[in-house]
């Protein structure tokens, strides 16, 4: 059973059944494998300092877009050279320019897909956080050097070493978030989940806006096995980052993952995945997955009119195509 993803107040339209018809020959996935790598490139060279996640998205898309035509080209002269080889004598190459149109966008997520898979660079810069605020670093030089000694030994694994050194930043200076923030990070890979939810905690109470913490408190929550707690966790993240689609994923992971609750989960992946579509984020096909999965279990349930129901509550349809 084959299935096309899309929402329908802009038109997407995702067509994960056609990755396998256009990349199945070996010609092909080497074309596909050489548009990616110089995406990859133009990624590479994408700067992030002081930009929000939606920018370096938008970025990322337009290095995307600028391989689309070269790569639909090649795909559609290999696909003229077999028709060729069986004897048609006339081939008609029509390439799509229009990106509101599904053959457009098909080409378009077969690269990204790829690059999600191959790309150290770009899931680095999708993962980077939201640029910092003028609280997040020290003017202290001491505290800055125990801090900068810290992301070293971090960098290297020796978490207890970096520990010592965040700790030294905050002693010299108190009000350092970024401080906090990496020595909650260290706590958390030492499995010390509670000094990490106290350090994320206080480097809140310095900067209530700063975006690591929020979005590592809910992880430690669910390491803690408290999962309404972490839901609640994302939900105040809501307050300060209300547009940000991380959340409701965030949300739909843990009803769909440990609690279990998928159509709760539905609604939520649902709306991070039209936020992920609407800011051209390559974090749409991670939603588009989980909802894939829901679906099958959903069958399975025979709940697919609840499943309809909710996609169509958020202007999202989901057709079944042989």
């Amino acid at each position: 059973m084959k299935k096309i993803l899309f929402a329908t107040f802009i038109l997407l339209s995702i067509t994960t059944f056609s990755q396998e018809k256009n990349i199945e020959f070996p010609e092909k996935k080497n074309l596909l494998k050489s548009v990616a790598e110089e995406t990859c490139k133009c990624i590479d060279s994408i700067i992030i300092t002081d930009k929000s996640h939606a920018k370096i998205s938008e970025e990322i898309s337009q290095c995307i877009k600028k391989e689309v035509t070269a790569y639909q080209t090649g795909l559609k002269l290999i696909d003229a050279q077999k028709e060729s080889e069986k004897g048609v004598k006339k081939i008609n190459i029509n390439i799509q320019m229009n990106e509101n149109s599904n053959e457009y966008k098909q080409y378009y997520y077969e690269i990204e897909n790829y690059l999600r898979d191959h790309c150290t660079s770009m899931n680095d810069k999708i993962d980077t956080n939201e640029k910092k605020s003028h609280k997040s670093i020290s003017t202290d030089s001491k505290a800055i050097q125990f801090y900068n000694d810290g992301i070293t030994e971090y960098k290297n694994k020796n978490y207890e070493v970096a520990i010592v050194q965040f700790k030294k930043a905050i002693e010299q200076d108190y009000y350092f978030p970024f401080a906090w923030d990496n020595l909650g990070i260290c706590y958390r890979k030492l499995g010390n989940y509670d000094k990490a939810l106290d350090a994320y905690q206080t480097s809140l109470k310095i900067d209530p806006t700063g975006k690591m913490p929020l979005q590592n408190i809910p992880i430690i929550y669910i390491y803690k096995k408290e999962y309404q707690k972490a839901i609640d966790a994302y939900q105040e993240m809501k307050n300060v980052y209300f547009d940000d689609p991380e959340i409701e994923y965030g949300i739909g992971q843990v009803y769909f993952q440990y609690i279990k609750d998928y159509e709760k989960s539905l609604d939520f992946i649902a709306k991070a995945y039209n936020k992920y579509v609407k800011i051209n984020s390559p974090y749409r096909s991670d939603a588009e997955s989980i909802i894939q999965s829901i679906y099958k279990i959903m069958k399975e349930q025979n709940k697919l009119e609840t499943f309809h129901k909710i996609l169509n509550q958020n202007n999202i349809n989901f057709d079944e195509k042989k």
